[in-house]
């Protein structure tokens, strides 16, 4: 089995501010503005980063999932989407380690699950498993289009911050179906999720590798996440 982050998700009070912080900070384009984001109460823009992705999700109504992740912690990382080759063994890990799913989709071309974020801690996770592995339904029918000339070129590595990173890492490692970390540190297809020392349990940072032409900065900080720019 492989799993790999193919996309990451910050929740936000005000989309249009957010949009316009991660095309001047990181040279990348909006691809797709998902409306099926309106059952969950939500407005969205996706941005591409190579093959891997970049969302913003806005409330639009009250009493969203966003919308409480935003009163506990304000504009931050909210979600976490995994892609697998194997969603069927997943789940079945899932379903032994009595892991609730929050909602699930099914489509010809892509199935998901997202994950109970009390079961595995910090963020909302997905799983998904796509069908051709490259494409991605929830970037809309022409992602590819914007995958050239992007400055963020792929995500490397996402850090959680835990109040309890041993445990947070065990944790994620069972649930995700890793080999056991070692020295809080997860290696996954193309990449790692690393844990860290932290007041609350929330996805911190993530490093990016960029094309220097478009970035001109080593790190910075959009949404209350830190960014680390490795040039490509």
């Amino acid at each position: 089995m492989t799993l790999r982050i193919r996309q990451i998700v910050f929740a936000a009070r005000d989309l249009a501010k957010t949009i316009d912080q991660f095309k001047n900070a990181l040279g990348i384009q909006v691809c797709y503005r998902d409306p099926n984001v309106g059952e969950f109460g939500l407005e969205n823009a996706l941005f591409t980063i190579g093959d891997q992705f970049l969302e913003i999700v806005s409330p639009v109504k009250d009493n969203t999932a966003a919308g409480r992740h935003l009163d506990r912690h304000g504009d931050s990382a909210y979600m976490l989407i995994f892609q697998t080759d194997d969603l069927d063994k997943d789940r079945a890990r899932l379903k032994t380690l009595g892991v609730r799913l929050v909602w699930e989709s099914s489509y010809p071309d892509i199935c998901s699950v997202h994950l109970h974020p009390k079961d595995i801690g910090a963020a909302i996770v997905s799983i998904d498993q796509a069908t051709p592995p490259e494409s991605w339904r929830w970037a809309g029918p022409d992602w590819q289009k914007f995958a050239s000339n992007n400055g963020a070129q792929k995500v490397l590595e996402a850090t959680i911050g835990a109040r309890d990173p041993n445990a947070m890492a065990k944790r994620w490692s069972e649930v995700l179906g890793t080999g056991r970390p070692l020295a809080n540190r997860i290696g996954i297809s193309g990449g790692a999720l690393n844990f860290s020392k932290a007041d609350t349990d929330i996805i911190t940072e993530y490093r990016i590798v960029t094309n220097q032409t478009h970035v001109k900065a080593s790190a910075l900080t959009i949404c209350g996440t830190k960014f680390h720019l490795t040039p490509r």
